[in-house]
């Protein structure tokens, strides 16, 4: 890993995690939105550095997924519990493919 590089696994689990709670607290869907978005840009950045193209945009679809897949998966076990384990599921699929790599 390179000096001051944040793990794509770290952004992409803070950005699912922050994007919620940033919504939640602020009663801003869109601010939340912007913070999974950045997040998302930047952890994808991070996937293309250490793993190539493939991995980033497989990784990339995951995030995505994991977002919309949290809110069906909230009705059934509650806000948090959702966010937070989606946010485990990509950061783990993340060190698996990218991180541990680097």
């Amino acid at each position: 890993m390179a000096r001051g590089s944040v793990p794509g696994s770290l952004i992409a689990a803070g950005g699912l995690v922050g994007g919620y709670g940033v919504a939640r607290w602020t009663k801003k869907r869109q601010l939340g939105g912007v913070v999974l978005a950045v997040a998302g840009a930047a952890a994808g950045r991070e996937w293309q550095r250490r793993a190539g193209g493939k991995a980033a945009g497989a990784l990339g679809v995951a995030y995505v997924a994991a977002f919309a897949g949290s809110h069906p998966l909230a009705k059934k076990v509650g806000a948090w519990p959702a966010v937070f384990g989606v946010a485990g599921a990509v950061a783990l699929a993340s060190w698996a493919v990218a991180d541990r790599q680097g």
